[in-house]
């Protein structure tokens, strides 16, 4: 019996990373894509095309989307809100606080854990939850913090029946987005996938534009600029500017910050 896992898959490179590690290892998955009304939603898009991509490729992943919208919709954060304008600039620049969601991950979490708990329940088997949190977005979002998975794990653990069953994930929880780029080009070579391909069905910018393309501004955008650059590929998703220019921003950036650190 192959290992069971289910993961969220919100579109982006670090949980699309993510799932191409649990399918290398062996993991029979189920994803779980949420839209809560967020302005770059176009993400979920590029997770359905992912989903064909590897089902084409023999790799069937169960993909359930599920609708946040009315709850969340309360919720204030610069991704959520319409009047209020993403942040650009750096991840840790403070103004990027504005993109947290509040409580998103506690959230998104406890849907998954139930779901986790319901398929070990239902196929009497031990399940994993996968999620691409890692350490390049605890500086910025509380909610991707090791000792905030600890506490809910535990809180969930004491909280439902046959818990034992179910665990945490979190392969990249002590890297980052180069690890994240790293990893998935090992597994798309064990699973025979083209990693172009496979990260052209991503999006990572919170502010892409109607075409759906990149802004490369944003701060999601340069942190993965720059993994890209840092593996010496050109990121394949397609940006509102030619990829030289992407990237000399995102440098101009990352040279801006590291200035300010030893000032």
């Amino acid at each position: 019996m192959s290992q069971r896992a289910v993961a969220a898959l919100s579109g982006g490179m670090d949980s699309t990373g993510l799932l191409l590690r649990l399918l290398a290892d062996g993991y029979r998955v189920s994803c779980l894509s949420y839209d809560y009304g967020q302005k770059h939603r176009i993400e979920i898009e590029r997770a359905k095309k992912n989903i064909t991509y590897l089902a084409e490729h023999g790799y069937v992943v169960d993909h359930s989307v599920i609708d946040l919208t009315s709850a969340m919709s309360v919720f204030h954060s610069a991704l959520t809100t319409p009047d209020f304008i993403v942040p650009e600039g750096h991840y840790e620049e403070e103004q990027m606080k504005q993109t947290v969601v509040p409580n998103r991950n506690a959230i998104f979490s406890s849907i998954l854990y139930g779901h986790a708990l319901s398929l070990a329940q239902r196929e009497n088997t031990n399940v994993i939850i996968g999620l691409g949190v890692h350490s390049g977005d605890h500086a910025i979002y509380p909610d991707c913090r090791p000792e905030f998975y600890h506490a809910i794990e535990h809180a969930f653990s004491v909280g439902n029946w046959e818990s034992d069953r179910v665990r945490f994930h979190l392969p990249f929880l002590a890297g980052d987005k180069v690890t994240i780029l790293r990893d998935a080009l090992e597994a798309c070579t064990t699973l025979g996938l083209d990693f172009d391909k496979v990260f052209r069905n991503t999006n990572t910018s919170y502010n892409p534009d109607s075409q759906g393309r990149s802004s490369g501004r944003s701060g999601a955008d340069v942190e993965r600029i720059l993994a890209f650059h840092q593996i010496g590929r050109t990121d394949p998703v397609e940006y509102v500017e030619p990829w030289d220019d992407i990237l000399d921003h995102a440098l101009k950036i990352a040279e801006g910050m590291r200035g300010d650190r030893h000032e």
